[in-house]
């Protein structure tokens, strides 16, 4: 683990929330034996701190050894199948290390659910510049800002997709084959699960439309984040330039475009309807950003890759993020910070939304 400042007062970079705002009740001195088994030393003269700005997982600031690290593990309650994998991760990561310099270092894993409630990993704490929700702030307020950003979105993705998978050890990471029908037949079970089979009309015209769709794969799989935005990004401290990319809990391998399509589901535009701008997940509405079809362009100029067939897996991750809210509110926020964002949302407005796009309304 890297070692950063020995006086113990947390990073000034990491906005943090107090221990008790974790939703989860952590033995602290559990896992400082586990930590002491695996040769790492707990420090307990600080008192560990949760990040802010996650919706899910439970991120927490700890001292170990000299050094800060994040203790990962998945929210309190009933997971997704699938979802929130800290094995997956670190298997990742631990692969990415030599290949891919903004993947973070996952020290451990713990399978052992008695030790924090859950799996968790131990990461190296990176510091840098986080741009969450729809401020732009630590960054200038400036149209300059918005286009660098923008271009740094579209390069940082292209970079992730350019990792050979193969040379990297992750040849059996996920299942590319039918990538994108698969995806689509689990958003929409996951939908029903949560509904209890109720069909409400926009969710099930996006439904319908999803399975109407005679869709093939036109591009050769590559490695995918699956969840990549912008506070996915922690940024260089003096450059507009990925330092670490976060968040690897469901990568996998498959179709590009279900990446882009990812990114562009938390695009917001100025002129969209109020259920995308209460989203608050990414300043693409200020000044200078590029709009979504500019973004997507761009990819593919940037890649070589085609934008044909584009409109599915646009129209699935608008989809996907009005279930991963139906999911979100069901599994009830561990904060009230976040709490308030997921409350503001309403996932029908987000499948008519969807219904929208797949009706060439919107990009």
């Amino acid at each position: 683990m890297t070692t950063t400042d020995h006086a113990l007062q947390p990073p000034a970079s990491a906005p943090l929330l107090p221990a008790e705002e974790t939703g989860v009740a952590f033995d602290w001195p559990r896992i400082a034996a586990y930590l002491a088994e695996q040769g790492y030393r707990l420090d307990p003269g600080f008192t560990p701190r949760r990040f802010v700005g996650g919706l899910a997982n439970v991120n927490m600031l700890l001292r170990v050894d000299d050094g800060w690290a994040v203790l990962r593990r998945p929210p309190p309650g009933p997971l997704p199948k699938g979802a929130h994998d800290m094995a997956r991760e670190h298997k990742v990561l631990n692969a990415l290390g030599p290949h891919l310099a903004i993947a973070p270092q996952s020290i451990l894993f713990c399978e052992d659910e008695s030790v924090a409630g859950a799996p968790f990993q131990l990461l190296a704490y990176h510091e840098g510049r986080v741009v969450r929700g729809g401020d732009i702030s630590p960054l200038p307020p400036t149209a300059e800002t918005g286009v660098a950003l923008s271009a740094m979105l579209v390069d940082t993705l292209a970079s992730i997709h350019a990792v050979d998978t193969e040379t990297a050890g992750l040849s059996d990471l996920g299942r590319p084959e039918g990538f994108l029908t698969r995806t689509a037949k689990g958003w929409i079970a996951r939908a029903a699960s949560i509904l209890n089979g109720e069909r409400p009309a926009a969710c099930a015209a996006v439904v319908d439309w999803l399975e109407a769709q005679d869709q093939e794969e036109a591009n050769a799989p590559v490695l995918l984040h699956n969840d990549f935005k912008l506070d996915n990004i922690i940024l260089a401290k003096d450059a507009i330039a990925p330092h670490k990319v976060i968040d690897w809990d469901m990568a996998t391998r498959g179709d590009p475009m279900m990446d882009v399509a990812t990114l562009l589901s938390y695009w917001t535009e100025a002129d969209d309807p109020e259920c995308m701008l209460k989203l608050d997940q990414m300043p693409t509405a200020g000044q200078g950003f590029m709009r979504r079809e500019q973004a997507a362009m761009a990819y593919a100029e940037r890649t070589g890759r085609s934008l044909e067939g584009f409109l599915f897996p646009r129209v699935l991750a608008i989809f996907k993020l009005g279930v991963v809210f139906l999911q979100l509110r069901a599994l009830g926020a561990q904060n009230a910070k976040a709490s308030a964002r997921i409350d503001a949302v309403n996932p029908h407005e987000l499948f008519q939304f969807a219904l929208d796009v797949a009706h060439g309304k919107r990009f």
